[in-house]
């Protein structure tokens, strides 16, 4: 899918920012992503309001392969293809998906900074009690040396 596919897809959506992700396309309304658009297709974000109508469609989540395994995406589900001669219905899916991204937003809130502990300060004696510390050192080495003689 190519970038102005997508524009005309979503355009009884309304406006969308096509953005370059992975091997594909992200897609968002308001800054928030609600689509990728992908080699293997189009998947729109879903929850557990959502998912019930892709089931329903016979669609699948969004999976990927690794070295090790594959992995299942299930907050991305595939768009069913029926969907891309009805760009009314399309436009209504697509609402859900804002919506359900929406809810991930907000179940996602963002922890306030984590109070951090001020730094201990360690006290640097004054530099005169330093100066005579190390003043008895050495007298007191030179008594050890001239006694050992």
């Amino acid at each position: 899918m190519d970038r102005e596919f997508l524009i005309d897809l979503f355009t009884d959506f309304g406006p969308v920012t096509i953005r370059k992700m992975f091997s594909g396309y992200g897609i968002s309304a308001d800054g928030i992503n609600f689509a990728l658009a992908l080699r293997a297709g189009l998947f729109f974000r879903a929850d557990e309001v959502t998912i019930p109508d892709f089931e329903a469609e016979g669609s699948k989540p969004f999976q990927y392969s690794t070295r090790a395994k594959t992995v299942l995406v299930n907050s991305y589900w595939e768009l069913p293809a029926r969907l891309f001669d009805d760009s009314e219905e399309l436009a209504q899916w697509a609402r859900a998906a804002l919506a359900a991204a929406q809810r991930a937003k907000v179940k996602k809130r963002p922890k306030g900074k984590k109070a951090v502990a001020p730094k201990k300060v360690v006290k640097k004696p004054p530099a005169k009690k330093q100066a005579a510390k190390k003043a008895v050192r050495r007298v007191g080495k030179a008594r050890l040396v001239r006694s050992s003689s």
